[in-house]
C-alpha cells in the first residue's frame, strides 16, 4: 500500500466515522434536537450537527489507532503462539465478552438489569460473526477468527471510556462510529492490498519480458 492509497484509506474511514456519528445522534439526541427544531433554532442545530460529526471523526482516529495495534497484534501473535494462536484468540473473545457483562452491571450498581448488558455483549458478537463472515469468504478460512478477534475485542477495549460513563448515551454515541470505522476497515484492506499485488506481478512480468526477448534472440543468432 503506497502513501496515496493509506490516505484515502484513513480519509474515508474518518469521514464514515463522522457520518456514523451524526446518524446515531438523531436517535440518541432526539429530545436535544427537538427542543432547538420547536421553535427552530438554526445556529444550535448546526452546532449539534458539528458537533456530532468531531465526535464521530474522534471515535474514527481511535478506531484507526486501534486498527493498526491489532494488525501488530495479530501478527507479534502469530509468530510468538504459532499454531495455538487461533485458540488464544478464541479465549480472548470469551474473556471480553464475559467482561462486558460482568463489569459494566457492578457498575450499575443493579440501576440496570443484567439483561440489557447481556443483550449488548450477544448484539456485537453477533454483529461480529457476520463480519468476520463476510471477510473469511472474501480471503480465506484462517482470517474468521482474525476478523473475529478485531470486531468484539479490539472494539470492545476501544470503547471501555464509552462504556465508564453514567448512563448509556455516550456509549452509544461512541459504538456506532467505532464498528462502522471497524468494519471498513477490516473488509477494505485486503481490496486495497490486493490491486498493489497485481500491479506487482504486472511490473515483475515487464521486468521478465525484456530479458526473455533477449535470450530468444540469441538463440536464434
Amino acid at each position: 500500500m503506497n502513501s496515496r492509497k493509506l490516505v484515502n484509506f484513513l480519509f474515508k474511514t474518518l469521514i464514515i466515522g463522522g457520518i456514523a456519528g451524526l446518524a446515531i445522534s438523531f436517535f440518541v439526541e432526539a429530545d436535544v434536537y427537538a427542543v432547538n427544531l420547536s421553535p427552530f433554532n438554526f445556529m444550535e442545530i448546526i452546532g449539534l450537527i458539528i458537533f456530532n460529526i468531531g465526535l464521530g471523526f474522534t471515535f474514527s482516529a481511535l478506531s484507526m489507532t486501534g486498527f493498526f495495534a491489532y494488525l501488530f497484534i495479530n501478527r507479534f501473535g502469530f509468530s510468538f503462539f504459532r499454531s495455538f494462536w487461533p485458540a488464544v484468540q478464541v479465549l480472548l473473545i470469551a474473556f471480553i465478552l464475559f467482561d462486558l457483562i460482568y463489569f459494566p452491571y457492578q457498575a450499575a450498581d443493579g440501576n440496570t438489569s443484567i439483561i440489557w448488558f447481556v443483550l449488548m455483549a450477544a448484539i456485537l458478537f453477533v454483529y461480529g460473526l457476520i463480519i468476520a463472515r463476510i471477510k473469511a469468504k472474501e480471503t480465506n478460512k484462517r482470517a474468521f477468527i482474525p476478523a473475529l478477534f478485531l470486531m468484539v475485542v479490539m472494539t470492545a477495549i476501544e470503547w471501555v471510556p464509552g462504556l465508564q460513563t453514567d448512563g448509556l448515551d455516550y456509549a452509544w454515541l461512541m459504538i456506532a462510529p467505532l464498528l462502522a470505522c471497524n468494519t471498513y476497515q477490516l473488509l477494505a484492506l485486503h481490496r486495497v492490498t490486493k490491486v498493489d499485488e497485481k500491479k506487482k506481478m504486472e511490473s515483475t512480468k515487464k521486468k521478465k519480458t525484456p530479458t526473455s526477448a533477449k535470450k530468444v534472440g540469441a538463440s536464434k543468432a
